[in-house]
């Protein structure tokens, strides 16, 4: 039988994103998955209240942190990782296919500061890495079709998964980003899928369906298998593919998308100055 981590989780409502940390209850060592980096829209400020939160708990408990995990580059919310590395000195990991993402994403931005190889993050990872957090392992698993970076990572019992399922009662993830397939998506969702049904798993996003009025962020494989109403045991590569496409065609660019990308292809560290000490973040005008 797999061994439990201890999973605590940081919902930011702003972001609708969940921050989990997960740790070894042996050896109390940590990972934080998907930190959050406060950013205002309208008046474009920064600020660090969900990272120092997770930071406080993390001193609390007396654990220590080990890793920092990105699932992908996110569009939806800017990366606390550079600021956590900078206060722990812990690694940033993301999956080697980043560099497709700084490839396609760096010139939009002018970013001629991010070399597209990965270097701002301490480890890129692959199918099959195993890396150690205690007496656990943490495996990763190559999961695109949201983006073609996406990883989850397996840790004991418990799968995080990132933007690549949500709660049943909402589906799955967009796969209209550049690099985005609704057929990868598809067989990533089907191997996470063919892991054991008791595995616990934890989803990198909430948004509330219609019904329900409580943020939530844990599921298992089997409620995942039996209830995903996009993706449930029965449902076809074409009929997933063909639903997709579709309800993709229909969304609005996320809110955060400009911000977040190029700070976060940058593992969020903000752009550098310019001359006068000013950072500045790029809006590239009928560009997306």
């Amino acid at each position: 039988m797999a061994v439990s981590p201890v999973v605590t989780t940081f919902f930011d409502p702003a972001t609708f994103t969940a921050t989990h940390v997960v740790h070894d209850p042996a050896t109390r060592r940590a990972a934080v998955i998907d930190p959050v980096l406060d950013f205002t829209a309208r008046n474009a400020r920064t600020a660090t209240r969900s990272a120092d939160a997770v930071l406080a708990f993390l001193r609390d408990q007396g654990l220590t942190l080990d890793w920092l995990l990105e699932t992908h580059a996110h569009a939806d919310h800017l990366s606390a990782a550079h600021y956590l590395r900078e206060q722990s000195g812990a690694p940033i990991v993301i999956g080697a296919e980043i560099t497709q993402v700084q490839q396609r994403f760096a010139p939009l931005f002018d970013a001629g500061d991010v070399i597209p190889d990965g270097r701002q993050f301490d480890r890129l990872v692959g199918e099959g890495d195993v890396l150690a957090l205690g007496e656990l392992d943490i495996r990763v698993l190559h999961t695109p079709g949201h983006t073609p970076a996406c990883v989850s990572y397996l840790i004991g019992d418990a799968v995080f998964v990132g933007d690549t399922l949500f709660m049943p009662d909402y589906g799955t993830a967009r796969c209209d980003f550049p690099g985005g397939s609704a057929s990868a998506l598809y067989a990533s969702i089907r191997r996470i899928l063919a892991l054991p049904g008791e595995t616990r798993m934890f989803v990198g996003h909430d948004y509330l369906p219609e019904g329900r009025s409580d943020y939530r962020w844990e599921t298992s494989v089997a409620l995942q298998r039996a209830q995903n109403v996009h993706v449930h045991d029965g449902v076809s590569e074409a009929e997933f593919v063909a639903m997709r496409q579709a309800r993709d065609a229909t969304l609005e660019a996320p809110l955060l998308i400009l911000p977040s990308l190029q700070v976060n292809i940058r593992a969020g560290a903000l752009p550098p100055p310019d001359a006068n000490g000013q950072v500045f973040l790029r809006l590239p005008v009928n560009a997306l």
